[in-house]
């Protein structure tokens, strides 16, 4: 061949090349599915280089074959072979332990950085298509062409978790505010009677509630409750909880009732996937009773008289059986002024970096250097332990703080 004929076949060549790459580009700028990409992917190798058979694989999670063609039919399903992993450079293939790669005897693998995308399997160049040793003198650019086309189905994968994370984002921001409105806004703050709560979610969304609902001038029913995991699926329960609340309360203040009717729709709506801790009380000024049921919450800490009770009885977790064995019913009946701590198990659960918890006695010595103090001091003096003792660990679960100061017992 002539110097002359070489140099108008090289020029051909890189012609066919940068064609290639050209329309291989604007498919991308003009937003081609996966699956056309590959189809001019293939079309490319095959039809224009002359590449008999090729095996595509990518890294999605785990090795998979996403193209090939060429191949002998009665090879079955196509196994990535780890092998393949070692190499980090075009090579020829030496070694032959799997069907596939006994077939091939060019590896062309594609690199992010240290982390394999793909590897390509090449074999029998149609030579006369292409010059001579093509398999070897245009493998830069099947390697090129093929981490073009990775890269781009890479970026589209990213681009669509993009716009799903940002959905995701957007609908747990609604969830949020949703949240946030089953909360109660005003809670009494009175000489008598001074409530104050704070609600710290683990994530956007959480399973932890509370409630204080006005009965009448001296009745209230509150509550803190607790549904077993977090996210979306546990602040679904809660709401549907804090609808039944309060929708029961309207025609009964038995409490009893109350607890038996939440564990009926917890049943119903858990399917025993899910389970609900839960404090319910009544609080009556008039006649100076607080009575309650606690349904496998943390015990509730009161500070009466400069001691300390917990509110430990009641009955077992919600939406563990239909008919719930034993429902105790307690009634605490005071002639000076308490004060209440309500919380959810996301405080005493905190850990530091030495693996302890808060402790119990730790909040009652909380409580009682701040008894002259407001509710809303005691929380945020809480909260302000919790955040230091943890240090840099993460809090593990939400937290809900329900705090109750009864003072003027003719209010």
């Amino acid at each position: 061949m002539s110097d002359s004929s070489k140099i108008s076949q090289q020029k051909q060549v890189q012609d066919l090349k940068l064609n290639a790459l050209l329309e291989v580009t604007k498919a991308i700028n003009n937003n081609y599915s996966t699956s056309e990409l590959f189809e001019l992917y293939q079309d490319i190798l095959e039809n224009r280089l002359g590449v008999g058979k090729l095996v595509l694989f990518v890294f999605e999670g785990e090795w998979k074959c996403l193209l090939k063609y060429g191949i002998k039919k009665e090879i079955g399903a196509i196994q990535f072979e780890k092998e393949l992993l070692a190499i980090t450079e075009i090579e020829t293939i030496n070694y032959s332990k799997g069907e596939i790669t006994k077939q091939f005897e060019i590896v062309v693998p594609v690199f992010h950085k240290k982390t394999p995308l793909a590897y390509v399997l090449l074999s029998d160049v149609n030579q006369q298509k292409i010059e001579l040793s093509a398999a070897i003198k245009h493998l830069p650019f099947v390697q090129t062409l093929t981490n073009i086309i990775i890269v781009a189905i890479e970026n589209k994968k990213l681009f669509k978790d993009n716009i799903q994370r940002a959905q995701i984002r957007k609908e747990l921001e609604l969830a949020q505010s949703m949240q946030q409105m089953l909360f109660p806004k005003d809670l009494p703050n009175s000489d008598g009677l001074l409530v104050a709560a704070k609600y710290l979610p683990h994530q956007q969304v959480g399973g932890d509630y509370y409630d204080f609902i006005k009965l009448n001038n001296h009745e209230f029913v509150f509550c803190v409750a607790d549904v077993s995991g977090k996210g979306v699926a546990a602040a679904i329960l809660m709401s549907n909880i804090q609808a039944t609340l309060q929708s029961l309360v309207t025609f009964t203040h038995n409490l009893k009732d109350i607890i038996i009717e939440i564990n009926k729709r917890v049943i119903t709506n858990a399917k025993n996937e899910k389970f609900v801790s839960f404090f319910l009380a009544k609080l009556n000024t008039k006649s100076q009773q607080l009575t309650y049921i606690n349904a496998g919450h943390n015990p509730p800490i009161l500070f009466y008289e400069n001691k300390f009770l917990e509110l430990s009885s009641g009955c077992p977790l919600l939406g563990i059986t239909e008919n719930l064995p034993v429902i105790n019913v307690e009634i605490f009946n005071y002639t000076s002024e308490f004060t209440l701590l309500c919380y959810t198990d996301g405080l005493t659960d905190t850990i530091n970096e030495e693996k302890e918890n808060i402790s119990i006695e730790t909040i009652k010595d909380i409580i009682q250097v701040n008894e002259k103090s407001n509710p809303d001091f005691l929380n945020q003096a809480i909260l302000f332990y919790a955040e230091d003792f943890k240090g840099e660990v993460e809090f593990p679960d939400d937290i809900a703080l329900l705090t109750l100061k009864v003072s003027d017992l003719n209010f």
